[in-house]
């Protein structure tokens, strides 16, 4: 059976804390920083490091980040996949169910709503454009393990990464060229969500190519082909081209580190370091993420600001993720209707 009317699909996004409150925090961070994907050390050591330095201090900052963006619908992430699931299904009468890898809505509860539906074909989206063991990787692993774990006979299609899709870049310039064409600035920064080194070098399937050179992500290749860094840098590429930039224009960062190794360069230092060198005008992008969230609503548009005006600088202007947009619906149609051809 194709995809039609009786087409099910899957989105899944990170997750959120269930309630805005310390409990609810330090829970969905135990369940996040538990998982051998995320924090990819050996479970004594992963299990140490959470209960003795994280769990009994970071809640509370968490807690306070979250304060500043909570809307009265709830966490931004849940109430954008939410809108997202609903424009989806009115444009193609699909039935889609929206799940979170971490904490509500669960992919148990998703899975378990569609089996008594009789669903027994399901697109599962993870709405990460890119390959990493944190996002892509677990998430697929995840539903696997709770469809088997429901006895659930159950035609799984995945879609893959879409960083190269051109309906994805077309939808990143759009988004981004209104911002350009109106105000002057110095630099455009596309901010990613950080990873270990260690995490990008394991998806290199070569186990020679990852960090072999300065250039190592602009080879498309066997050993880059699954590589988180080299799909950011080739995503950024070709969006800046379609933009008409030049290479002074732009650079790339990461953002949301939570320990030393970890891709560079670190957003936060970039936004410190740009007024000094007259780079005083910004705009900042998060194409790392389909919807808003505390990595883009606190960390740059509040933080992120406020380091870059504590630095010296004039202007810096956050440009919002695709969220709902109608770009953003047509990119899932599109990428659930293509992996049925494949």
């Amino acid at each position: 059976m194709g995809v039609n009317d009786n087409t099910f699909v899957l989105l899944v996004n990170l997750g959120s804390p269930k309630e805005l409150n310390k409990k609810s925090v330090k829970e969905y961070l135990k369940s996040f920083l538990s998982d051998d994907l995320v924090v990819d050390l050996p479970k004594f050591f992963q299990q140490s490091i959470l209960h003795a330095f994280i769990l009994p201090f970071r809640p509370r900052k968490t807690l306070h980040a979250y304060k500043q963006i909570w809307t009265k619908e709830g966490s931004p992430l849940i109430v954008s996949t939410k809108k997202i699931a609903k424009k989806l299904t009115k444009k193609t009468n699909w039935r889609v169910e929206v799940a979170m890898r971490y904490e509500e809505p669960s992919i148990e509860n998703a899975l378990k709503t569609l089996k008594e539906e009789g669903c027994n074909k399901l697109f599962v989206v993870p709405l990460y454009p890119h390959n990493a063991m944190a996002t892509t990787i677990t998430t697929e692993m995840e539903v696997k393990r709770v469809a088997e774990s429901l006895s659930y006979d159950l035609n799984l299609i995945f879609i893959k990464p879409f960083y190269d899709n051109e309906k994805y870049i077309d939808a990143l310039k759009k988004s981004i060229d209104p911002f350009i064409q109106k105000e002057k600035f110095d630099k455009l920064i596309f901010s990613y969500h950080g990873i270990p080194k260690r995490q990008a070098k394991k998806t290199d399937i070569t186990g020679s190519h990852c960090f072999s050179s300065s250039d190592c992500c602009e080879t498309i290749c066997p050993g880059s082909s699954d590589c988180y860094r080299a799909h950011t840098v080739q995503a950024s590429n070709k969006v800046a081209e379609k933009l008409g930039l030049s290479d002074s224009q732009w650079e790339i960062a990461y953002q949301s580190r939570l320990g030393p190794g970890w891709l560079t360069p670190f957003t936060d230092k970039r936004l410190a370091e740009m007024p000094n060198k007259d780079l005083k005008s910004v705009l900042v992008v998060c194409p790392s993420f389909i919807s808003d969230c505390l990595e883009t609503l606190e960390e740059i548009e509040i933080r992120g600001r406020e380091t870059f005006f504590n630095s010296g600088g004039q202007n810096m202007t956050y440009i919002p993720c695709l969220n709902d947009s109608g770009d953003t619906i047509n990119l899932l149609e599109s990428l659930v209707l293509e992996s049925e051809i494949k």
